[in-house]
Order: structure tokens, then sequence, then C-alpha cells
């Protein structure tokens, strides 16, 4: 692995290219991840005919997106994931080795901390392009250093009834489960931790949530045909503990396009300025 010199957080860290990651997996990761996102079909979690949930795409890259500490100097206890999105260039295999390449592409101010997006390219054995990631990362406490404030959010919803609504309840173990799949920040299962962080108890992954959220566009819009899948995109806004109910509304916008919320029983937005793309 090449050694990268960290640079601080600012304008001049875009551009700078992540360590390359390589990732091998079988069938019983592809059924793990399918459990640890609630999943239940046989398509997803049976190796007859199995299929993998497009929202895997994000596991073979998170490698790389946390390989963003050795590109930029970076408290990773002030880190919180913001954003997230995916598009899919072919169906990912059940089982293979994939190579994630990255890059920081842009670094943003924030007044009261700095959001670092970060790009990634997965790759197959034949060197074809499989899936590509976006990643924001927000920074607590790092903002402040006079850099543009980026883009606003968009994918608004409108202001109207969902077409579409799906309530999936999840585990009180879901996130026991989630982490086997690579996250394994004790955030997620160990109480004093949590409460360290101002919790009163372990919080469901970001990335459990946002493959809660893909299942259900690909149970309403695509018949749970990952071919149909395009991507997905979303900004993590609130809170999921585990064995809350993921509650996901659905707008058509036409042309492929499906506007996201998703919600917890109690009304919290936990996923919102989130939009997927049907083929």
């Amino acid at each position: 692995m090449t050694q990268i010199q960290p640079k601080p957080l600012g304008p001049d860290a875009v551009g700078l290219k992540l360590p390359e990651m390589t990732f091998e997996y079988t069938d019983r990761d592809v059924i793990l991840y399918a459990l640890g996102v609630g999943a239940t079909e046989l398509d997803f979690v049976y190796e007859r005919n199995l299929k993998t949930l497009p929202t895997f795409a994000v596991i073979p890259a998170f490698p790389a997106m946390t390989g963003l500490s050795a590109a930029i100097e970076i408290n990773l206890v002030m880190v919180l994931h913001g954003e997230q999105g995916f598009r899919m260039h072919k169906t990912i295999p059940t089982r293979g080795r994939l190579t994630t390449t990255g890059k920081v592409a842009g670094v943003y101010d924030k007044g009261k901390g700095a959001l670092a997006t970060v790009e990634t390219e997965t790759r197959d054995e034949a060197g074809e392009l499989v899936f590509s990631n976006t990643s924001g990362v927000f920074v607590r406490g790092a903002g402040g250093f006079g850099g543009e404030r980026g883009p606003e959010a968009g994918n608004q919803p409108p202001e109207r009834a969902p077409d579409k609504t799906v309530e999936m309840q999840t585990l009180p173990i879901q996130a026991i489960i989630y982490r086997l799949s690579g996250d394994r920040n004790p955030l997620h299962i160990d109480p004093d931790f949590a409460k360290m962080a101002g919790y009163d108890r372990p919080i469901l992954h970001g990335l459990c949530t946002f493959g809660h959220v893909g299942r259900a566009v690909l149970r309403e819009y695509c018949g749970n045909d990952p071919s149909r899948f395009g991507g997905m995109s979303v900004r993590f806004s609130g809170v999921v503990y585990p064995g809350d109910t993921i509650i996901t509304e659905m707008w058509e916008e036409g042309n492929g396009k499906v506007v996201l919320q998703a919600k917890t029983q109690e009304g919290r937005v936990v996923i919102s300025n989130a939009a997927a793309e049907l083929k």
C-alpha cells in the first residue's frame, strides 16, 4: 500500500488519492449483509439463485472511506457520516474480488465543521466498473478556514402525500448483525461508548438504515430485481435505535427518479434529501 503524507483539512486536500483497497467476498458475506439490513426474502438470503442487494455496494467501498484519515489530518472522534450515494454500472456478483480506488473530491467549510467528500470507483478482476460511491464525512470543529460552503442539498419531498410508504421494523440486535459486515465502531454495540458519545444507548449504523431504505425501493419499484436499481443518494439527518421502525416514504418524479424520506415511528426524520434512480 502506498504511504500518503496527510494534509491539513482544507482546499489543498482536494484531489488527493486514497489508498487502493481490495475486497474479497463470498456468498456468505452477501447473505450476512442482507440479514444485517433486515432482508428475509429467499432471493437475498438463500444461496440457491442468490442475488446481491444493490446497497451492498457500500461495503467494499467502506474501507476506502475510512482511509480518508490517511490523506487528511482529521480527528476520527469528531467524524460523522453525513451523506452517502452510489451508482450501479453492472449487477454485483455474489462472490468475487473487487478493487476500489478513491480520491478526495471536495472540502467545504460549514462554519462549525467541515464536510469532506470522497469519490470511489470499484472494479472487478476484469477491470470493469461495477459501481461507484460518493461519501460525505462531516468533521465537527474543523470549519472556519474560509473555504466554499458547497452545494445546497436537493431532493426535497413534494408537498403531497407519498406515492408509496413502506414500514420495516428493525431487530433489537440489528446493529449486532450489521457490524459483522465491516463497521466495528463500538458506538453501535457498547453502551458505555454510546453514552460517552452522547447517546442513551448504542445507535444503528447509518448505512444499515440506508440498506433498509434501499430494500423498500427495490421491492416497490424494481420487483426485487437488482438489475433495475440504478443508484441512490441520501443525507443522514437523524438517529435510529435498534428496534425502531423505519418508515420509507417515496414520491415518483418521473424519468426513473424517486424522491425519498425515511423517519422512525415517532416521526423523527432520519434520511432526508434522498433519491433513487431506476433503470
